[in-house]
Parts: structure tokens; sequence; C-alpha cells
């Protein structure tokens, strides 16, 4: 993908997760969803907590050490979609910056090209946007397109996601099976 597509496939998928933020009500924060130890709140938060760290890492070029424990625990405070709200333009603007996709980024496993880590992004954001969307009852249907680039990306390096002991096996996917359902298939979820 060219770098506009990749900001705009980011951007995107941000804007989707951030509408489900925005359609999580009072008494569902606390309820179960498709990541076995998270609570729809501890989903927000991941997720939340993952853009706050984009300005830090391709911006201000800081090392994981660098930031520490800066974002740990509770990010999203008594407002948990405003939180989101900010993070997600924060982190919006720091990749849309001139350059910022050729920069290297260092990341938890080493140094890795900032464009690859904003498809990462999209596909975590993705992936959680479905995650949500089950948890809270909306609409579990997502964009092909959003589907289409996150399965890409996670598709190279998706065997090894369910040895890290982050993600469940993966399941059998329908032969006719649609991007959407593959990529949650191969992620270890049930659609």
């Amino acid at each position: 993908m060219s770098d506009d597509e990749i900001l705009r496939t980011h951007g995107e998928a941000l804007a989707l997760f951030g509408s489900r933020v925005h359609a999580v009500r009072d008494d569902q924060w606390d309820g179960p969803t498709p990541c076995s130890e998270w609570s729809v709140r501890d989903l927000v938060n991941h997720l939340t907590a993952e853009q706050l760290w984009v300005p830090r890492l391709v911006r201000d070029g800081a090392t994981i050490a660098e930031v520490g424990s800066e974002f740990d625990g509770d990010v999203l405070g008594d407002d948990p979609a405003a939180a989101w709200d900010r993070a997600a333009v924060a982190a919006v603007a720091a990749l849309a910056e001139r350059g910022a996709l050729s920069r290297t980024v260092q990341l938890s496993y080493g140094s890795a090209p900032a464009d690859a880590y904003c498809s990462q992004m999209t596909a975590d954001a993705v992936v959680h946007a479905w995650d949500l969307s089950r948890a809270i009852g909306a609409d579990e249907r997502l964009p092909g397109r959003l589907a289409t680039a996150a399965l890409r990306e996670v598709e190279p390096y998706a065997p090894g996601l369910a040895a890290s002991g982050l993600f469940a096996p993966a399941v059998d996917a329908p032969e006719d099976a649609d991007d959407l359902t593959r990529l949650l298939c191969l992620l270890g979820r049930r659609p």
C-alpha cells in the first residue's frame, strides 16, 4: 500500500473502533468480551493506551524504556470515550506528519519501520472493533476493505501468534469465508 492508503486505512480503522466506543452504554463497561481476560473497559483501555504510544514512538523517537510505565494502568479516567478520542486524534496526527511513515520505531521486539507499525495498529483496531461490537451487541459486520487490509497484515505472522500466548489458537474457517471471518478465525475468534 502507498503511504496515503496506509494512513487512510488506519484512520478508518480508528474511526470504526471509535464509533463502537461511543456506542458503549454505561451498564456495559464491565461486561465480557471475546478477549477472555478483558472486560469492555479493559479492551477500550488497551486500544487507547496503544494510541497514546504512537506519538511517543513515531514523533518523538522514544524507546520502550524511555516511555516506561507512562501508559500503564487505567488511561480512560472518568470519560472513556473522550480519552479514546484524544488518543486516536493524537495517533493519527503523529502518523500523518511529513516523513513519519519512513521513520524507524523501537518496539518491544526491536526496530521496525513506522509504516509496518501503522499497519499492525490498523489490524489491531479492526479485530478489536469486532470484539467490541460483539461485546456490546453492535453490528459485527465490518467494512470489507478494512477486513482485507487486516487479514493481509496478519496472515504472514499469524502462525506465531498463538504460540505467544496472547492469542487463542486459530480455528478452521469455512471454505467460503469472507476476509473478516478468515481474519477472526486466524486469530482464534469464533464469528
